[in-house]
């Protein structure tokens, strides 16, 4: 679990992942600040998805930290990792989605930054082979067929 930075009318915007041991996206959500709030709903979704993890490992975030504490009351332990070289898959991971918005000189608003970087990460899911449509399509395809 990570968080990055995406520039939107000036303001850095927070753009929360989590990926799974094989390097597979699990979810991804763009928010305003970076708080134990924003962490807490982005854990929240995440394992209303899928499910609590055994092991969650992140980067000195204190906002993270304090959300998988306030989890783990409601739910069953879970183990907090903050070792530098566990987490540099997802940093490496979150690489490719910054390589793609960094030309785009920041967003107009908050609610285009959101719509376009599900646009990457579905393009991203859909190169490392997480999804797959009927047949053998192209990763383009995949993307057009979604979204149409």
């Amino acid at each position: 679990m990570d968080e990055t930075y995406v520039r939107t009318r000036g303001q850095w915007k927070y753009l929360y992942r989590a990926i799974d041991k094989a390097g597979n996206t699990v979810d991804f959500l763009l928010t305003a600040k970076r708080d134990r709030k924003a962490a807490l709903r982005f854990l929240c979704k995440v394992v209303g998805q899928h499910g609590t993890p055994a092991k969650i490992t992140i980067d000195q975030s204190g906002a993270n930290t304090a959300a998988i504490e306030d989890n783990a009351a409601h739910d069953t332990e879970v183990e907090i990792r903050q070792v530098k070289h566990l987490n540099n898959v997802v940093e490496q991971d979150g690489r490719a989605i910054e390589r793609q918005v960094r030309p785009m000189m920041g967003f107009k608003s908050f609610w285009s930054a959101a719509v376009t970087l599900a646009g990457i990460e579905l393009m991203d899911m859909i190169r490392k082979g997480q999804l797959r449509a009927a047949g053998r399509l192209r990763p383009a395809d995949q993307f057009y067929s979604l979204a149409s």
